[in-house]
């Protein structure tokens, strides 16, 4: 229990009247009361559809109950750190793309971490907040920091997120004491149910000598008064040579009830109530203001941060924005939860795949839902438009643009699993992972055998094969997982396929893969779900088989697919 009285989301106190992350008005349950459209072509109602796979205890986030697992949160027990088996060593990849970019990854990780990063104090509800103006910049450029606190001063340190020995955080920068204000309470648009601000610039941040990478600012209220993040991406300026790491900031946003309203729902939890469009103008209200990015993206990173590969940071509206930020690159990581993507994000992806570079949709869900990006009162692409099933609203669909439904619903229907090769298929399930091919070269030196199973790997939402929409082959099943979701039985796939630009793409289709990553001890606790230490040897080991053989180059040249589809499904 925090001593602020807050619930928070490790079945601990959060502050009254607190909204959970999932939409949900209590913390053993919640809505996201929009209608799903199934892998099957049935639809699940959203209130059935509770997102609880978020808090996993990573940083001060802590856990969600998982209506879906048994054993529901509690903390982590703790134990050995789950990256020890990984040597901290230069990988052939990294040595081979030396001097390709600015960040050296091997020796930015060399440098003294601070575990001091986690927030402790939250504090009240409001007593700090903040948002920046930009989701990123890039190294050197200069954003503006908004901050609301009920304290009369307040300091920001930057965190760089990475490996750093295990601390997961270097200490980049820190601002002195600056004066606080309580900024005024926000606005709702009458039209779009879009939550706004009209704070004042508190502090411009110089971004001066910081690396790439994902950062979260913490603002930190004088007296212990409270603390939050604010999480901000320094991108790269190039791609090339590269495995570039993309944070899934609309979806992010897509999620975030601050001020009452999400993309899934308003104050009164209903669907009828949501945002039609949502804006960065505004703090993150989760996981003590760093969205989505402490479960589905910091393992990943602390991962490939320490085994050395040579990285590149964006976000999605980077690449939605830049045709070419992608040129040259070996691969792009789509991390755990990445379900909103604009037509040319899409098209920006598809077209770098189609050149040779890789992708690892290590997720479920991805690019499910089509948006479009517009203004806010702060700059360009600061608004996430998603109208859903009320398009035919939408004044951007009415002048000619594409209306933002579900990828693969009409008008302009495009399944993601054209790309992905996998296709959402449903939630809530909680189901043991299952290995079909145990002979792929990804499961090398995993030590698994056909049939082996992994508690809990496959949940919240999942991915299948399914070949009644488009779908590339060859394509490889890796497993395939016996699911049961809302009482209709269907299967989890983790599917790899190759193009004839030599790229590979690999999918998980379980979102709890990045959050197994970190996974340690027996799962008896419920923390992470009740994953355990082997399902988190076992993702690790097959995440650094992928890892390395995507930093080198397009995949399909040296491990090209070999079409299962017809041996697991039947003719």
């Amino acid at each position: 229990m925090h001593a602020d009285g807050a619930i928070r989301l490790d079945g601990g106190i959060r502050p009254a009247g607190a909204i959970w992350p999932d939409g949900a008005v209590r913390p053993d349950r919640g809505t996201r009361p929009d209608r799903e459209v199934r892998g099957d072509g049935g639809v699940l109602p959203e209130d059935r559809r509770r997102f609880l796979a978020l808090a996993a205890g990573v940083g001060a986030g802590g856990l969600a109950a998982a209506a879906c697992a048994p054993d529901g949160g509690g903390a982590d027990g703790g134990g050995a750190d789950p990256h020890a088996a990984l040597a901290p060593r230069r990988s052939p990849a990294a040595g081979a793309a030396e001097g390709v970019g600015d960040l050296d990854v091997v020796r930015e990780n060399a440098r003294p971490g601070d575990a001091s990063w986690r927030i402790t104090r939250p504090g009240p509800a409001r007593a700090v907040e903040g948002f920046a103006d930009r989701v990123s910049v890039l190294p050197g450029e200069r954003f503006g920091l908004y901050v609301s606190t009920t304290a009369p001063r307040f300091t920001v340190s930057a965190y760089r997120m990475g490996w750093y020995g295990g601390a997961r955080a270097r200490l980049v920068w820190r601002s002195g004491a600056l004066a606080g204000t309580r900024q005024p309470e926000p606005s709702v648009d009458a039209g779009t149910r879009t939550v706004r601000t009209r704070w004042s610039r508190t502090t411009t941040v110089d971004t001066a000598g910081w690396p790439e990478g994902s950062y979260l600012l913490r603002l930190d209220a004088q007296g212990g008064a409270g603390q939050r993040y604010v999480p901000v991406t320094v991108r790269s300026k190039h791609a090339a040579g590269r495995t570039v790491v993309v944070n899934a900031v609309a979806t992010w946003q897509a999620y975030n009830l601050w001020g009452g309203y999400s993309s899934y729902n308003g104050p009164d939890g209903q669907y009828a109530s949501r945002s039609l469009a949502v804006t960065f103008d505004r703090p993150y209200a989760y996981d003590d203001g760093a969205g989505l990015f402490l479960v589905y993206e910091a393992p990943l990173i602390a991962l490939a941060e320490r085994l050395g590969v040579p990285l590149a940071y964006t976000t999605g509206i980077d690449l939605a924005r830049e045709r070419r930020a992608l040129a040259g690159a070996r691969a792009v990581l789509s991390l755990g939860h990445d379900e909103y993507w604009s037509n040319e994000q899409r098209a920006h992806v598809a077209a770098a795949r189609d050149a040779g570079t890789n992708l690892a949709v290590l997720g479920a869900n991805c690019c499910f839902r089509r948006i479009r990006l517009e203004p806010s009162a702060l700059g360009p692409d600061r608004t996430v438009v998603c109208y859903k099933t009320a398009y035919e609203r939408d004044p951007g669909f009415r002048r000619g643009q594409a209306a933002t439904v579900d990828f693969r619903s009409a008008p302009g229907a495009d399944p993601e699993s054209a790309l992905l090769g996998v296709i959402y298929d449903g939630y809530p399930v909680d189901a043991p992972y299952v290995v079909t091919h145990p002979d792929h070269w990804l499961f090398a030196g995993t030590g698994v055998t056909a049939g082996d199973s992994f508690r809990h790997l496959v949940g919240v939402e999942y991915d299948k094969v399914n070949t009644a929409y488009p779908t590339p082959r060859p394509l490889e099943v890796l497993a395939h997982s016996p699911v049961v979701c809302d009482g209709r039985p269907s299967h989890q796939d983790t599917a790899y396929y190759t193009v004839p630009s030599g790229a590979g793409v690999f999918a998980t289709g379980t979102m709890r893969w990045v959050e197994a990553l970190d996974a340690t001890g027996d799962g008896r606790s419920g923390a992470r779900h009740g994953l355990d230490a082997r399902a988190g040897a076992f993702t690790r080991r097959v995440t650094e088989n992928l890892l390395r053989a995507f930093a080198a180059g397009p995949a399909g040249r040296t491990h090209p697919a070999r079409d299962n589809v017809a041996s697991v499904y039947g003719a």
